[in-house]
């Protein structure tokens, strides 16, 4: 994955101004490949429409991908007789490309792109930018599976269209609903964060971007759409979808190793309502606790899995030990990513290191509730040492969860110049109060033991009839 972002959280969204500058507000990006016959008459009637409705500045880039016929004739001539169009040619296919890099370079602080075809009707245009505009959200997408759309299509394509998205939710956790359609827009500033970590050049590279960008947190504006099918779309749907099943396994894998910088896309912290503090409550603190429950409850599952399967071939303490150990490496990782929301492989050392500390002293607290209960009685069933496992692990339960809040990982706060640091007291207060609450911790465990018994673009760009 490509991670050459510049550091540092996004700035707040604002209102675009409405006084006129340089740069049109708005820059529409056509990718062509092969258009000659569509290509003219989509940019005059788009041209027209948003002549007639648009009520900022705007501009209609054509890009061409390489066209082996008359499309790069057919462009140079609109980006000559039409002011408000400009063409580019690239030298290599791929649609992903040719919006890459179109909208690296341009300046316009609103950026989209539509097919060709027009499939979707330009009344949906507006709507779709209006959010980014007003500062309300960072990328809006046309949905033709709305319940408000209306969109005729054969089912051929109406399958494969759902089966995609489908997927998505299912293996990525995608919460947009359309993935596919050709109507998109996202913020300039946005961009330019987000289109380097998108590795895909052709057909999945709007879907990579929905997805990281609604990993990190971006606000995703859905427009319905009204779209007719294009009877003569040059897509070749047995390929694209093999790419794009490709890119979902890509995706994911980034996704759960952590090899995508994904903070680097976030909002300043308070600018969404929810995240203001309450007086008295920690920031974060509700969510934090029901990840780390949901995480505990399955990493207790796990332990008592792994120690009934060491216990029929090792004794009670090794078998408790090594359940443990595996048990608490996977907790670590866990609660570092879904609980304390810690992206990237930076620190993942110490933090596993930290963790094998809590591992320590849970692990003390397991093996005397054990020591206590073969003082108790000689020969303990099997449902009775996993009842007083239960019960010590229930026992420290609240000491992990302030060790790993305090110690392994502290809440990260800004100072005036607005870099990140922790608490002083942080790191330093967690020995302390983990001292004091493994013996208390230990007391509780005890006595219930005692009862049981992220290709470089090469692409060439230049534009015809530069200005």
């Amino acid at each position: 994955m490509r991670t050459d972002t510049s550091w540092g959280t996004l700035p707040a969204r604002e209102h675009l101004p409405v006084e006129v500058t340089d740069a049109p507000v708005l820059d529409v990006t056509i990718p062509v490949y092969n258009e000659e016959q569509d290509l003219e008459p989509c940019v005059r009637r788009l041209h027209d429409h948003l002549a007639r409705t648009f009520p900022y500045s705007f501009r209609i880039t054509i890009a061409d991908n390489a066209s082996t016929d008359r499309t790069a004739d057919v462009a140079a001539r609109l980006d000559s007789s039409i002011p408000e169009v400009r063409s580019y040619r690239l030298e290599e296919k791929g649609r992903g490309r040719a919006l890459r890099t179109v909208w690296s370079h341009s300046d316009s602080p609103v950026l989209a792109y539509m097919d060709v075809d027009l499939s979707t009707d330009l009344n949906a245009l507006l709507p779709l930018v209006a959010p980014l505009i007003s500062g309300h959200s960072d990328l809006a997408i046309g949905s033709r599976l709305s319940r408000s759309s209306r969109v005729v299509r054969g089912p051929k394509r109406e399958f494969i269209s759902r089966a995609y998205n489908l997927i998505l939710k299912s293996s990525l956790s995608a919460r947009f609903s359309d993935a596919q359609c050709g109507f998109k827009a996202i913020r300039g500033d946005v961009a330019q964060r987000l289109l380097p970590m998108v590795e895909d050049t052709g057909w999945f590279f709007d879907t990579e971007m929905l997805v990281l960008a609604e990993r990190a947190g971006l606000r995703i504006h859905e427009v319905p759409v009204d779209w007719v099918d294009d009877p003569d779309s040059t897509v070749h749907i047995v390929r694209t979808a093999t790419e794009d099943l490709k890119g979902v396994w890509r995706v994911g894998r980034a996704l759960a190793v952590g090899a995508l910088p994904l903070d680097r896309l976030s909002r300043p912290f308070g600018e969404d309502p929810r995240d203001r503090r309450i007086n008295g409550v920690p920031g974060g603190l509700a969510r934090q606790l029901v990840g780390f429950c949901v995480v505990g409850a399955l990493s207790t599952l796990f332990y008592l899995l792994l120690y009934s399967l060491f216990r029929s071939t090792a004794g009670p303490q090794l078998a408790n030990a090594a359940a443990l150990l595996v048990s608490a490496v996977a907790n670590t990782a866990a609660n570092r990513r879904l609980t304390f929301g810690v992206q990237g492989r930076a620190g993942a050392v110490r933090h596993q290191a930290q963790g094998l500390v809590v591992f320590a002293i849970g692990l003390a607290l397991t093996s005397g509730s054990l020591a206590a209960l073969d003082a108790a009685t000689s020969t303990p069933s099997h449902s009775t040492e996993l009842a007083v496992l239960i019960a010590a692990n229930l026992a420290s339960t609240v000491l992990r969860f302030l060790l790993l809040r305090a110690w392994v990982f502290p809440e990260r706060r800004t100072d005036g110049s607005g870099v990140d640091a922790t608490g002083p007291d942080a790191a330093g207060a967690a020995p302390a109060g983990a001292a004091a609450g493994a013996a208390a911790a230990g007391a509780a465990a005890a006595g219930a033991a005692a009862g049981a018994t992220a290709t470089d673009d090469t692409a060439v760009l230049y534009s015809r009839n530069a200005r």
